[in-house]
Formats: structure tokens, C-alpha cells, sequence
């Protein structure tokens, strides 16, 4: 016999969003995803497998979303690459901008905390295959600016697109609103980091 489908998969995810946002991980429950979609938990269960991999599903189908942006914000600098790169650290604060919620998902979970073994196994490989799209985007940005891509110009980059935004900008997001403020500290501060450069 076929397994009865969820009519509307991407209710699921939205409604897995809203209360993972709202109310967190932890609280998170078939019952209450049931609830908030209509969906039914036999038919949750059967199109998804796990709640885990409801999350792994939500959270995948933002981060994605924001890879998306990010590779179109650095476009936007044209042949500028400390600008390229100022625009990909400053992705995460576009993206509240544009859809908070998808924001505020994503910093509220990292990758390792929903890739997880109870994740089914099609939507885990696609979770892994993120480091594979944001490595190519900072190798990218490394040549741009410096010719070169080994892990000492890789490792000022992500310093740049990682660590600097995760710093400054999440805890905004987090709390619904990035100040303007926030977002020139943080320009200039991976401006000054680009400057310097990596070692030789």
C-alpha cells in the first residue's frame, strides 16, 4: 500500500519554522507541527520519516535560500572584491531584511545541530553538500582578492564571512532587528581584516 502524502509539504516546513523560531527546538513535537500545519502525524510521518528531519528539511531549504543570496550580493560588487566580501559578510543581515523568519531560523540552529542520525539519509547528504557551496564562495573570494585560495587566505575569508557576522549581526537577529550601526561596524571591521590580508 502507498504511504498517504502530505498535500502540502512546504506547510510542514513553514509550520516547523514558526515554532522553531517561536519556540525552539526542544519544544518542538509532531503533535504541535500537526497542529500548526494540519497535517496529520501519521501523514507527517510518513512523508518526512522524523521530526529531525522535518528540522534537517526547514532549516535546508533556508540555508540554501541564503547561499543563494549571498552568491547574488557578492555579484552585485562586480570586479570589487573587498566590497564582494563586505556584501557576503553582510548576507545574514539582507536576508532578515528580506524574510526575518528565515533568519532567525537560521542562526537559531547551526548545521551540526540538525544533522543528526535520526536525519533521513537524501536530506543529511544535502546538509553536508552546504560546506561543499560556502567553500567554493569563500575560494573564490580569497583569489579575488589575493590570487589565492590555500588555507591561509581561506582562513581570513571565513573570518571575514563567518566569525565576524556570527559576532555582530546574530545576536540582532535574534533578537527581530540588525541596527544600521551594527552593519557598518561590521563592514568596517572585515574591511580592516581584508586589509591586512593573509600571511605570507
Amino acid at each position: 500500500m502507498p504511504r498517504p502524502r502530505v498535500h502540502a509539504p512546504d506547510a510542514v516546513l513553514d509550520a516547523a519554522e514558526e515554532l522553531l523560531v517561536d519556540r525552539g527546538r526542544a519544544r518542538l513535537t509532531v503533535r504541535a507541527l500537526a497542529a500548526r500545519s494540519g497535517a496529520s502525524n501519521g501523514s507527517i510521518y510518513h512523508a518526512f520519516g522524523s521530526l529531525e528531519t522535518v528540522v534537517g528539511a526547514a532549516w535546508l531549504r533556508r540555508a540554501r535560500q541564503f547561499l543563494d543570496l549571498q552568491r547574488a550580493v557578492v555579484a552585485e560588487a562586480g570586479g570589487d572584491a573587498r566590497r564582494a566580501v563586505q556584501a557576503a559578510a553582510d548576507a545574514p543581515a539582507r536576508l532578515a531584511e528580506q524574510d526575518l523568519r528565515a533568519a532567525r531560523l537560521l542562526v537559531g540552529l547551526q548545521r551540526d545541530d540538525v544533522l543528526t542520525d535520526a536525519v533521513a539519509p537524501d536530506v543529511a547528504d544535502d546538509l553536508r553538500a552546504l560546506d561543499t557551496a560556502l567553500l567554493d564562495t569563500l575560494r573564490r573570494l580569497a583569489r579575488s582578492l589575493w590570487d589565492r585560495d590555500d588555507a591561509a587566505a581561506v582562513g581570513v575569508v571565513t573570518t571575514c564571512v563567518v566569525r565576524l557576522p556570527a559576532a555582530l549581526l546574530f545576536p540582532g537577529i535574534r533578537a527581530g532587528r540588525v541596527h544600521p550601526h551594527t552593519r557598518a561596524q561590521l563592514a568596517a571591521a572585515v574591511g580592516a581584516v581584508v586589509d591586512c590580508g593573509p600571511p605570507a
